[in-house]
């Protein structure tokens, strides 16, 4: 990969996270009025405790998506190159490409357990 490749995918991995954590941040500025507003509550969760809640959750599928695209491109092509050669290797490129995936899945899982925790 050229310098240049690698300086521009690293410039769109930055913007992603940023990207992210506005929409955390921005999820959690208006989720905040809505939690605190019954007032028979029996327990008050802190509203910045909310925020940081759903930062991570953005954080974490967003960021599992990147690793998993990343991971799947890289696996992918690898398994297009090996098939091409040998068809014969189409299941076990196959798996290979779906472990890539399973990256997003686990980000999606973690996300789901941190906003059960909090509602």
């Amino acid at each position: 990969m050229k310098q240049t490749n690698r300086t521009a995918a690293l410039w769109a991995g930055a913007v992603a996270v940023i990207a992210i954590a506005g929409a955390g941040a921005t999820l959690s500025l208006l989720a905040a009025p809505a939690r605190a507003a019954p007032a028979a509550a029996a327990e008050h969760t802190d509203p910045q405790l909310i925020g940081w809640a759903f930062l991570g959750a953005a954080l974490s599928t967003g960021l599992a998506a990147l690793a998993a695209g990343y991971a799947v491109a890289r696996v992918g092509s690898a398994a297009v190159g090996a098939v091409a050669e040998k068809p014969e290797l189409f299941g076990r490129a196959l798996v290979l490409v779906g472990l890539a995936e399973g990256i997003a899945i686990y980000g999606l899982i973690v996300s789901i357990l941190i906003l059960n925790r909090i509602a």
